[in-house]
């Protein structure tokens, strides 16, 4: 089932430094949702948050209106893909997606289907017996999808996709009708794949529209030079 994502005026420290300071956005349930914004403006922070590898130092995150600032990593039901993939070298493809769910204590027949009918999903289904080092960079990134999202999350978050994977992630995001958190500094994916964008910096949100928006009617001078090719004219009104 699709969950609504609401972030209400988070904060993030390291030390003296504040990173995100009273952030606030809504991710409507079912929606690709992209975080975008050059290196360093709080994106990856915010994803970190989110998913509980970083703590919250102000505000709320909620999902579905359930607050889950204080909820173990382990708890939340939750699926990333990290951006090196992070698929065990030493399992097939099958046993690196069956992970999470023996973790589960899933019974075995229950896992044996799961995990071939997302095989099936991602289209390597073929591939189920073979080793990482034996696939390409693109089949692993669809092996490190299939382990995300074969445990049924509430929500998906991904670090960064390969060029040929911008079609096949939203066409199975669609299919599973998972909502989805992604997090990228690239302006062409983000436009390719996004039903809507935040555009982010410094930690502070410049914009959230559709793709088109934010490429036709940029918010602001930030926005406009960050989005595509710009020529900036000084003028008076």
């Amino acid at each position: 089932m699709s969950v609504a994502i609401n972030i209400e005026n988070v904060i993030k420290r390291f030390g003296k430094d504040t990173i995100i300071n009273g952030l606030s956005l809504d991710v409507r349930p079912g929606e690709f949702f992209t975080l975008l914004g050059p290196s360093g403006c709080g994106k990856t922070t915010l994803l970190r948050m989110i998913i509980g590898f970083n703590s919250i130092e102000g505000g709320e995150i909620k999902i579905d209106g359930k607050v889950i600032n204080n909820i173990p990593t382990n708890k939340r039901n939750m699926g990333m893909v990290f951006q090196n993939y992070a698929i065990f070298p030493h399992m097939s493809v099958r046993d690196n997606v069956a992970f999470g769910l023996k973790n589960r204590k899933m019974p075995q027949a229950q896992i044996e289907s799961q995990v071939d009918e997302i095989l099936k999903v991602v289209k390597i289904d073929h591939l189920k017996k073979r080793m990482p080092s034996k696939l390409s960079g693109g089949q692993q990134q669809r092996v490190a999808l299939a382990r995300a999202i074969v445990i049924h999350p509430e929500l998906l978050l991904d670090a960064k996709l390969r060029v040929e994977m911008r079609n096949a992630i939203k066409r199975i995001q669609q299919q599973v009708g998972i909502t989805t958190l992604y997090v990228t500094h690239d302006q062409e994916e983000a436009l390719a794949v996004s039903d809507r964008i935040a555009v982010m910096n410094g930690g502070v949100i410049q914009q959230i529209d559709t793709p088109k928006n934010i490429y036709q009617r940029p918010a602001n001078l930030f926005v406009s030079t960050f989005i595509g090719l710009s020529n900036i004219l000084d003028g008076a009104i």
